[in-house]
């Protein structure tokens, strides 16, 4: 027996007119918003109003930020500016040597040896040529 597998269900179907029903909600509750403003509130804070609460539903409707909706990055950005954040790393300026602040390190975080550019021509060269098999003897270590 063979089984339809369904395609494109990420697609919205279209219900009212060329409209999905989420971006009909959105633009109902915008228009609904704004005929209330309208109706209570003095008529220039109702224009001001009813432009961003406009602006906000198209937007809510329509507009997608990297393939992604607008809902979706609004509740990106209330998630990430809500929660707590951890910081891995906290930038310390550091210490000059002539201040009574500065404390000789301990012997375990000491950084490795300074490599000189004299060193690193001859690590390169070292690279670079490759000893056969008497050469290896007569190599300083």
């Amino acid at each position: 027996m063979e089984y339809q597998v369904p395609q494109f269900i990420e697609v919205e179907d279209k219900i009212i007119g060329p409209l999905t029903l989420k971006q009909f909600i959105y633009l109902a509750g915008a228009a609904g918003l704004c005929v209330v403003f309208f109706a209570y509130l003095p008529i220039v804070i109702a224009f001001i109003l009813s432009a961003l609460v406009g602006g906000l539903g198209v937007a809510l409707a329509f507009y997608k930020v990297n393939g992604k909706s607008f809902v979706e990055v609004l509740e990106a950005g209330f998630n990430y500016y809500t929660k707590a954040k951890l910081f891995l790393w906290k930038h310390q300026e550091p210490k000059t040597p002539g201040t009574a602040e500065a404390a000789p390190e301990p012997e375990a975080k000491r950084a490795a040896p300074r490599l000189t550019s004299g060193k690193l021509s001859e690590l390169a060269w070292s690279l670079d040529v490759k000893p056969t098999g008497g050469d290896v003897a007569n190599r300083e270590s």
